[in-house]
């Protein structure tokens, strides 16, 4: 099942989101739990900021690392190293791999461009062992994303289009308080429990936040592609105007909050 992320190059979503994502990595990685010997399946790997950060927890004996889109794949091959890794092209709602194969199955930043994303939900329990952990970490589009909610607000103020696509991007699956929680527990998960996770994206002037953007990667960058040129332009001079709030363009710090979720598949 396609992924409503759109991605054309992987430098690209490197500024977009990447590296914010290697930043969260470690988080989800400490609230999921994790342990010498163990298989780890890493479920929508992008550019492998969690899949390389798994080894670096542990002493793990496989991770296995999966991604709907073929520019991450073949960018996380690039990268790897580590004969324990391995990466391969796949649907999350529907794992290549047997029922009760790994100990964790985890997933960064993922589920909320999932349309289905209960069944790949189910697909990660499926195929980690009774006992094994699932777990998973999405932006809070609503109110712990003020980088990307600024672009939003700026340009929904003047356009009914922008509002339109506002409002789907804000409230995509799983991003609600307790969402992902009743999924997990939907789909048969015991030992429920959410929590939230807080980075910080610091940009180092206007540019460095823009440039992923203007070059269509993410959904902001697929609503600014888009626009005619005019459009193009008057949107990036709203959104220069809001980065630098009437201060000279320089660095700029945004907190960035994400809501996660781990469950345990029962034995029976």
């Amino acid at each position: 099942m396609p992924s409503s992320f759109n991605v054309n190059q992987a430098a690209g979503y490197e500024q977009l989101m990447g590296r914010w994502s290697r930043t969260l990595a470690p988080l989800l990685i400490r609230f999921a739990g994790i342990a010498d010997g163990e298989r780890v399946l890493d479920v929508g790997c992008g550019t492998g900021s969690l899949t390389f950060a798994l080894p670096q927890a542990a002493d793990l004996k496989e991770v296995a690392a999966i991604d709907y889109s073929p520019v991450f794949v073949e960018e996380t091959r690039r990268r790897n190293d580590d004969p324990r890794i391995t990466v391969q092209e796949a649907d999350a709602c529907a794992l290549p791999f047997p029922d009760g194969g790994f100990d964790r199955a985890l997933s960064l930043l993922v589920l909320h461009f999932v349309s289905d994303a209960a069944k790949a939900v189910a697909e990660m329990c499926r195929v980690v062992r009774p006992g094994g952990v699932v777990a998973a970490a999405v932006w809070d589009h609503l109110g712990g994303l003020p980088a990307m909610r600024m672009m939003w607000d700026t340009v929904a103020a003047s356009s009914g289009a922008a509002r339109d696509a506002r409002s789907r991007y804000l409230f995509q699956p799983m991003t609600r308080p307790g969402e992902m929680e009743q999924c997990f527990i939907a789909q048969g998960l015991a030992e429920v429990e959410q929590t939230s996770l807080a980075i910080r994206m610091d940009y180092r002037s206007f540019g460095d936040y823009w440039e992923p953007i203007a070059a269509g990667e993410g959904p902001l960058g697929k609503y600014v592609s888009a626009l005619d040129p005019a459009g193009r332009a008057a949107t990036e001079a709203a959104v220069r105007a809001a980065y630098e709030g009437g201060q000279p363009d320089g660095p700029r710090s945004f907190a960035a909050v994400a809501w996660a979720c781990r469950g345990i598949r029962p034995a029976s």
